[in-house]
């Protein structure tokens, strides 16, 4: 794991200040304390930071240059499947053991061609000195981050955009197109970002950049439908456990210590089941717990832990260590997010415990229907006819339901996901947004996205469509940012076995009656058999979140009432009606939830922290 960055000088008489890369890489250095490279040629120059994982010999450092000199190229990530990719080369000597000089090499045969092979979560540039190209890539499922910034003069690109910014060669100027987008989803959806002008690269796509010309490409469509060919629930439960066995052995690959994140819910739980089957060493796992206990879930970690014969850690978190915590994690954020924080302690509690690599089970609530609403759209979705049919009547219902989910709800024209899935996610509403901002006629780019692949979306089952939706909303916007993000400011790079893309590939075509969960995730904890715990099976679901609204009322209100005051002296925001809706929070309104005025202090926080 690691950080990267580059910049590529239109005009090739220019000659590149190898002094700006190297600012660029320190704002990430964070990425990859083990080492620093660079490589500058006429109007190029590449950086990267290395978090050394596979392969802890300098020699394979980077940026790297293939056998023939033609190719440079700067990594971040993992191939999973790197060795078998490996034995395929049987033409080079390799000189490293890792999965760089096998992505270069495949490459240097085959071209863009060559990602098909690789299983991985990657972000790479690469510089063909004969074509003069630059390529920029970026792996299935958008896990690792990859940002660029785009002018008549030059391309800038980085792992961050902290990085982006600290070359000087952008401005740090405000999207407030992007703001709306924040508020309405809790973080800022690709390919736009939070700074005008600083784009990200769409997971599954590539960039070639020649003579000043950026074309971006697809590699490859999560819409494209692989259906099951059985219909045998036995046989489809047996492949999944399968391929879940098979993701999580490849990301036991490594070179340094292991560990796992464990909250005692069923995916991670899943994820530490499967580790103790593969793992030729005792897994060391990790919890935190709340001393309210409504949010401490420990009890369940620990029945999980004993069971699996795991080194377990338990962490727990007062009020207090979070306020010391807090201005950490809110500098680790390289992009604003309302989530992350959670997994940012976590992660330095397990960088503390001296590991480098740990394994997460984010994204099976994603995979296999784990949230209420995949129920709600697949109900709405099977009398769509009826609900297209009940639109005049849903329309004057909405007028009675206030400004909430429901009324927006109700007030969608139809029962596809492109209808449904926005409001289902939305944590401020459109109505709230012009009511508390003077951002009027922002366009919802998650919206916007499912309607232009509605058609195949529609292909798939009811909860596949759900899942579709998560993987270009919630999951890439938010959930993969904060891991990425938050897990990287500590140097600890986190592998999620989840986001196997044969699996999700495999599962997404299985029908509804299959997957329907009777109880919680039904499909995934029969495919394990019996290795999940009954008690972790049927307990009520919690999710791994902080006890916020206790907090920000208490602990932690000055400093979001500080934040509230200051983002009110911003001219995009509406003074008034933010600070009485932050009154009506501490007067417990149940219309004022914490969430949407915390996005509102983590947006103040981080416009501060980059003076924009």
């Amino acid at each position: 794991m690691c950080g990267i960055a580059g910049i590529l000088y239109f005009n090739t008489s220019t000659v590149a200040n190898p002094a700006l890369v190297k600012k660029m890489t320190d704002a990430m250095a964070h990425r990859g304390p083990n080492a620093d490279g660079f490589f500058s040629e006429d109007n190029l120059l590449l950086g990267h930071r290395r978090l050394s994982v596979i392969d802890l010999s300098e020699g394979a450092n980077q940026p790297f240059t293939d056998h023939t000199q033609r190719y440079h190229m700067v990594f971040n990530g993992e191939l999973f499947n790197f060795r078998e990719v490996k034995a395929g080369i049987t033409d080079h000597v390799f000189r490293t053991s890792g999965d760089t000089e096998v992505l270069i090499e495949a490459f240097a045969r085959r071209g863009m061609d060559c990602l098909s092979q690789f299983k991985g979560m990657f972000a790479f540039a690469l510089w063909d000195r004969v074509e003069k190209t630059l390529y920029l890539v970026r792996d299935r499922l958008g896990v690792k981050p990859l940002y660029y910034y785009a002018d008549d003069h030059c391309l800038v690109f980085a792992s961050e955009i902290r990085a982006i910014l600290a070359s000087g060669l952008a401005p740090a100027k405000l999207n407030k197109a992007a703001v709306a987008n924040f508020l309405q989803y809790q973080s800022v959806s690709p390919p736009d970002s939070i700074v005008s002008g600083i784009h990200e690269l769409p997971a599954a796509h590539f960039m070639r950049v020649k003579q000043g010309r950026l074309e971006q490409h697809c590699y490859w469509d999560i819409t494209a439908l692989n259906p099951v060919t059985t219909t045998d629930p036995s046989v489809i439960k047996k492949h999944i456990y399968e391929l879940l066995q098979q993701a999580v052995s490849q990301r036991l690959v490594s070179d340094v210590p292991i560990g796992a994140f464990l909250s005692g819910g069923i995916d991670s739980s899943a994820v530490v089941a499967l580790m103790s089957r593969v793992s030729i060493s005792k897994p060391v796992t990790f919890n935190i717990a709340f001393e309210e206990k409504a949010f401490d879930e420990s009890a369940y970690a620990e029945i999980v832990a004993k069971k699996f014969n795991t080194e377990h850690h338990k962490i727990v978190l007062k009020p207090e260590a979070m306020l010391e915590e807090l201005g950490h994690a809110l500098n680790a954020m390289d992009t604003p997010t309302g989530d992350g924080i959670n997994t940012y302690v976590v992660s330095k509690a397990i960088k503390k415990a001296g590991l480098t690599v740990a394994l997460s089970g984010v994204g099976g609530d994603e995979l296999f229907a784990g949230y209420p609403f995949f129920k709600k759209y697949y109900q709405l979705h099977k009398q769509s006819f009826a609900w297209k049919a009940s639109a005049g009547l849903r329309k004057l219902a909405a007028g009675f339901a206030g400004n909430s989910k429901w009324h927006n709800l109700l007030a969608t024209g139809g029962a596809g996901i492109a209808d449904i899935y926005p409001v289902l996610r939305q944590i401020v509403s459109p109505l709230e947004i012009e009511k508390l901002t003077r951002l009027k006629n922002t366009r919802d780019v998650v919206a916007a996205l499912l309607k232009e692949k509605e058609k195949a979306i529609s292909q798939f089952p009811s909860f596949s469509q759900v899942s579709i939706a998560e993987y270009g909303g919630y999951t890439q916007q938010t959930l993969l940012k904060d891991t990425d993000q938050m897990g990287m400011a500590v140097s600890l790079e986190i592998r999620e076995p989840f986001f196997d893309h044969e699996l999700i590939e495999y599962v997404l075509g299985i029908p509804d009656k299959i997957k329907y969960p009777h109880y919680p995730k039904q499909l995934l904890v029969e495919s394990l058999g019996d290795l999940l715990p009954p008690e972790i099976v049927h307990r009520t679901k919690q999710g791994f979140t902080f006890p916020w609204q206790i907090w920000m009322k208490n602990e932690l209100k000055s400093f979001c009432e500080s934040h509230i005051d200051r983002i009110c002296e911003r001219d995009f925001i509406n003074a008034d009606n933010l600070k009485k809706k932050w009154t009506d929070f501490l007067l417990n309104d149940k219309q004022s939830g914490w969430m949407e005025l915390w996005l509102f202090v983590i947006l103040e926080n981080w416009l501060e922290k980059n003076s924009i």
